[in-house]
């Protein structure tokens, strides 16, 4: 993990009350270590989410590049839709 620095983190009292009930349940050694642990998750979230808007956007791109959509019939739209699902409940 490297050098440490030392923070003053200011929390309401309801999170303070679980961060002092995790380490007296012996689940945590210390409130910095739940704060570790809790920034380790939102990291992981983070990075996730960046993953999941960088393939929403290729997605994205890729569709534009695709080329122009023409006009749609959405009569045609619905009656394929609801010819797969007629299948899908008489196979399932």
């Amino acid at each position: 993990m490297g050098a440490y620095e030392r923070m003053t983190v200011v929390v309401p009292d309801q999170m303070a009350a679980k961060i002092h009930a995790a380490v007296e349940a012996g689940e945590y050694a210390s409130a910095s270590e739940v704060v570790r642990d809790a920034m380790r998750l939102w990291s992981e979230r983070r990075a996730f989410r960046q993953e999941e808007l960088l393939a929403l956007r290729d997605a994205w791109d890729r569709g534009k590049a695709s080329g122009v959509a023409g006009p749609l019939d959405m009569e045609a739209i619905i009656t394929r839709a609801k010819g797969k699902k007629a299948a899908a409940s008489d196979n399932g």
